[in-house]
């Protein structure tokens, strides 16, 4: 059990980071957000039958049978290939997932290779399927976020703002940036911007540029706070990674919007 609290808004929790323990076998609070997360996604998408002239049960759910576990095991490579030196050192720990230990990152570039090679085996737009997938996804990137409030993990540095959460950790108080709960909040909002403009794009991509763009923005400030980046020497990985994507989608959205305003000339 930890305790955690936010004494700037007077919050005080107990938390257990195992939700339930079926014949001795404990059940994580993670694993039943990423769950949740996967179950809402497909039944969101399943509403969605039709758009971009997409089937859901001939297209999406079959692509989802092999996109949801090839997204786990590559969010998990990703985040053990950074923290190697431990994983080799601890090999039996490698693919124990059960309290933490997926990077989006590995996650999203697994799912995009899987849907660039489903797509191209069944002659299906790329983009449209992209489109049709990433709102869900951003969603699903929130939910996941409340896992690790219950693993007490992915916080960020020391601080004294009204949103400090105030953690003991190797028996020391500390106060610091709940930096998974501002990711939560933006990614809540970021899915409400692109659900409501997924019924009004001007052209195909243009619903996952914003979700790149949007996404890369926010990662890229709020991994400057975290105290546990995945790193690289000095270089925090998801910060570059999140700046690279930021400016590409941000490019070719500005381009975009660039072309429509100037008039077709002969």
């Amino acid at each position: 059990m930890s305790k955690v609290v936010f004494p700037g808004l007077s919050l005080k929790f107990n938390i257990s980071n195992v939700a339930i323990n079926i014949l001795g076998v404990d059940i994580y609070w993670y694993a039943i957000f990423i769950a949740m997360s996967f179950v809402l996604g497909i039944i969101l998408c399943k509403r969605d039958n039709g758009k971009y002239g997409i089937e859901f049960e001939k297209t999406i759910l079959e692509l989802l049978i092999i996109l949801i576990p090839v997204s786990i095991l590559s969010a998990r490579l990703y985040f053990v290939l950074f923290k190697l030196e431990y994983y080799l050192e601890n090999p039996m720990q490698i693919m124990n997932v059960r309290s933490g230990g997926l990077a989006i990152y590995g996650g999203i570039l697994g799912a995009v290779l899987t849907i660039v090679i489903y797509c191209k085996r069944k002659n299906i737009s790329i983009l449209d399927v992209l489109d049709y997938i990433v709102p869900f996804l951003v969603l699903g990137q929130a939910i996941g976020r409340l896992g690790n409030f219950f693993n007490v993990e992915a916080y960020g540095t020391i601080t004294n703002n009204i949103f400090r959460m105030g953690i003991i950790e190797n028996g020391e108080y500390k106060e610091v940036h709940p930096t998974f709960l501002y990711e939560m909040i933006c990614d809540m909002l970021i899915f409400i911007i692109i659900y409501i403009k997924r019924n009004k794009r001007e052209y195909k991509g243009q619903i996952t540029c914003m979700y790149l763009s949007l996404y890369g923005l926010i990662r890229t400030i709020i991994e400057g706070l975290r105290a546990d980046s995945l790193m690289l020497g000095n270089i925090r990985i998801s910060q570059m990674f999140s700046l690279v994507l930021f400016v590409i989608s941000s490019s070719i959205l500005i381009y975009k919007m660039y072309k429509r305003t100037i008039p077709d000339t002969e």
